[in-house]
């Protein structure tokens, strides 16, 4: 006898009692089931979306392919014009006026007037079946360049730190949005259902400028959310005793 029926079965006998007790004693006590058994279908699903999650099986019907992932964000590295991002036209104008199109109607923090290009200092090859040039700083990277992935689609108008920061992790240069790494974990699932689904380690002397909008989870479900990992003291809050709490004292309560 499910729940609805047995509410019906109670007021066709004139039964009227209005309390959550009485409800939760009728309806799931006499169904046979009891609040522990509603609370054991909740936890049994959990485990079964996490089983589906670390089998393979996936909410949008098709199995993620990598277990996991590992993202630098180098912020103050150096530039990708000096590295991998080759340009011709900027090395055949070094040392000129920036054309007008590009600064015309612009605001920018730091420059003034009309300032001059700037070529990269280094030289430049082209390596692998692909042909992907790098510079002569990067001897053992030019060796694998036909094992990495490398995506030179994306741009952005954002110039300051923070906008450009959040821009690139969430695809928007406002904060509230989720960033790839919430993606991520949105994408892939975890297998422990009691530990973060991904940590952020923070170095440096300061933090990103974006702030933890870097690592938000934005719409999605806050599981989706980063951990960061302190720099100093314990990796997270709360992890070692009080100073001045004592262990005999931790044991009894």
């Amino acid at each position: 006898m499910n729940p609805e029926e047995i509410l019906k079965r109670l007021h066709a006998e004139g039964v009227k009692r209005n309390t959550r007790r009485h409800f939760f004693h009728e309806v799931f006590g006499t169904a046979g089931f009891g609040i522990g058994a509603a609370a054991l279908t909740g936890l049994l699903g959990d485990e079964q979306t996490l089983s589906a999650a670390s089998l393979g099986k996936h909410a949008l019907d098709f199995a993620p392919k990598a277990k996991s992932v590992i993202y630098l964000q180098q912020a103050g590295g150096v530039p990708h014009i000096d590295m991998w991002d080759y340009k011709p036209v900027l090395a055949q104008r070094d040392g000129q006026p920036v054309p007008e199109s590009l600064i015309k109607g612009e605001r920018f923090a730091f420059l003034r007037g009309i300032p001059n290009l700037a070529n990269t200092p280094f030289t430049f090859k082209q390596y692998g079946k692909s042909g992907v040039y790098l510079c002569n700083l990067l001897p053992h990277l030019a060796t694998v360049v036909d094992d990495i992935s490398w995506v030179k689609s994306m741009h952005t108008t954002q110039f300051n730190h923070g906008p450009a920061q959040i821009f690139q992790m969430t695809g928007h240069q406002i904060p509230g949005r989720p960033a790839f790494g919430a993606w991520l974990s949105y994408g892939i699932g975890s297998e422990a259902k009691d530990l973060p689904a991904y940590v952020v380690l923070l170095s440096g002397m300061s933090n990103p400028d974006g702030g933890s909008a870097c690592w938000g989870s934005g719409f999605l479900p806050t599981v989706h959310q980063g951990v960061p990992f302190q720099k100093r003291g314990d990796p997270i809050n709360f992890v070692s005793d009080p100073e001045g709490m004592k262990k005999e004292t931790r044991r009894r309560i």
